[in-house]
């Protein structure tokens, strides 16, 4: 543990914020568990907020279950994205808890099987232009929820039937965050940037035809939005998406939570 990271908690311990207990743990546990061929960061939910998530794409099963088995030891609920049916039916022998969306291709297993579901936090909306940007839509939804954020969840609004959008608007009323997906032109996230007074997260999607070019279309369409709220990530990016949404939230409750504390003067 580096010696920035010790004085902080040294610090927490001594203002009361951290138990003697807590401090022992964080202070004896590894920042990295070493696995060979993986190097699980197991420091990154203290650094970051939220803990490592596994890409699960082009991994064996045999290292899937060491990082899962590693990160379930650390009390971490997993997420892991990208995952195939067939990597999830062979988990599921070893993590019968495991939870798999198969239109998403997330997979989650909770540490704690038993345990009560705790209160979300803050208001996301992922908003699909159409029915075929689902898989990146539940990408984005699974991550949000893992998170523990509210999540309102609205399809098939895009630009081609522009009636459509208005009519779920009050759905979209004091959300933190908007993550919106589409392919083809790529046009929604602007649309909803004009209605919205949060950060707009545009996910562009491979969705489209030949010239769409498996959403560099998209993409940089998006990249050249009019709306000042609106920003962008990756093609078919559903996570990264929903991650920075749920950050955004995620701040402003602790913002709102630390405003109410306060005391009064």
């Amino acid at each position: 543990m580096h010696s920035e990271t010790l004085e902080a908690l040294a610090k927490q311990l001594l203002s009361g914020q951290l138990s003697l207990e807590a401090f022992v743990d964080q202070a004896a546990r590894p920042a990295t568990a070493d696995l060979a061929e993986a190097q699980i960061d197991l420091d990154r939910g203290r650094r970051c907020g939220f803990p490592e998530v596994v890409f699960g794409q082009g991994k064996s099963i045999p290292t899937l279950e060491k990082i899962f088995s590693t990160l379930l030891a650390s009390g971490v609920n997993a997420l892991a994205t990208r995952i195939s049916p067939d990597q999830a039916a062979a988990l599921a022998d070893c993590f019968p808890q495991l939870s798999y969306n198969r239109v998403g291709r997330t997979l989650r297993i909770s540490a704690n099987p038993g345990a009560s579901p705790r209160e979300l936090i803050g208001h996301v909306a992922v908003v699909t232009a159409g029915t075929s940007d689902l898989p990146v839509a539940e990408e984005a939804r699974e991550t949000l929820d893992w998170m523990g954020i509210r999540v309102t969840t609205i399809c098939d609004v895009g630009v081609a039937g522009p009636h459509r959008l208005p009519e779920h608007l009050p759905k979209l009323v004091g959300a933190d965050a908007v993550v919106v997906i589409a392919g083809m032109e790529g046009a929604l996230p602007s649309v909803v940037g004009g209605y919205m007074p949060c950060p707009v997260i545009a996910v562009p999607t491979s969705v489209g035809y030949g010239a769409s070019l498996g959403g560099i279309a998209a993409l940089l369409s998006m990249l050249n939005s009019c709306a000042a709220n609106v920003t962008v990530v990756n093609i078919d990016a559903g996570f990264k998406g929903g991650y920075i949404a749920g950050l955004i939230a995620q701040g402003k409750h602790a913002a709102a939570t630390a405003g109410a504390q306060a005391p009064v003067k």
